[in-house]
């Protein structure tokens, strides 16, 4: 049988996440005063981006609350004890930043315009409902979905098989009769393939290797890939290789 539906990944699939961070917090640090301690720019930002990482690695192990590794972020960042309070100003006068450059990646309305007629859409991401709900709403594509699923209220993180489970369960379809789109090899590409998803793995950047070529993900560099894949490729059982 054919795919019937699409789940997609929000940040670095539909959203230029990356993109929207590192202008966010060029801002921010610009505007907190907080450039002189570094040696550059970039040096800044790759401490940013290394502390998100791990944080938000804790909050995917299910150690901290999505609230509480936003505000760790902000003092390992800044090597303070800030109180509660003053983490989340800090972290609120970023966002304000961050928001500012939110943007889609220009491939993302003409494939949810080529699919719309012959495909159902969900989101499965491992952030918060509130924050992605509201990210898709302000971007203008939250009408697209009928259902948007989120770690912090499942429960569950992908590469977890139980959430790529929980989003087939909301569009009470079996696994099999549903794609997974998302931008990381092994939390979205890898993970969504062991649930027995049709997998996609968009590397937009070139910035993985492929890993094991016999298993896995169908591997795309643009979302204008996409339809060709679920249009010829998305039978049960058909295989699910690197490329």
């Amino acid at each position: 049988m054919s795919i019937q539906a699409v789940v997609w990944d929000v940040d670095d699939t539909l959203f230029d996440y990356t993109t929207a961070d590192r202008a966010g917090m060029r801002a921010h640090l610009a505007a907190e005063g907080l450039l002189d301690a570094y040696e550059s720019v970039e040096q800044a930002l790759v401490h940013w981006r290394q502390v998100t990482d791990r944080q938000w690695a804790r909050f995917a192990a299910g150690e901290v609350s999505f609230e509480e590794q936003r505000r760790d972020r902000v003092r390992v960042f800044l090597g303070e004890e800030l109180s509660d309070a003053e983490a989340e100003a800090w972290f609120e006068r970023y966002i304000g930043h961050y928001e500012a450059a939110w943007a889609l990646f220009p491939d993302v309305l003409p494939a949810l315009d080529a699919l719309a007629a012959s495909h159902r859409h969900a989101v499965l991401s491992n952030s918060s409902l509130h924050v992605q709900d509201r990210k898709l709403r302000v971007l203008g594509v939250r009408d697209r979905f009928e259902a948007v699923l989120c770690a912090a209220e499942l429960g569950v993180s992908k590469p977890e098989a139980g959430a790529f489970l929980a989003a087939c369960e909301a569009l009470a379809l079996p696994p099999h009769l549903v794609a997974y789109v998302g931008d990381h090899p092994e939390i979205d590409g890898r993970g969504a393939a062991d649930a027995g998803l049709l997998s996609v793995w968009i590397d937009r950047g070139g910035a993985y290797t492929s890993g094991d070529a016999s298993t896995g993900p169908h591997r795309i560099a643009s979302l204008t890939e996409l339809p060709a894949i679920l249009g010829s490729e998305s039978r049960f059982g058909a295989p699910s290789t690197f490329r």
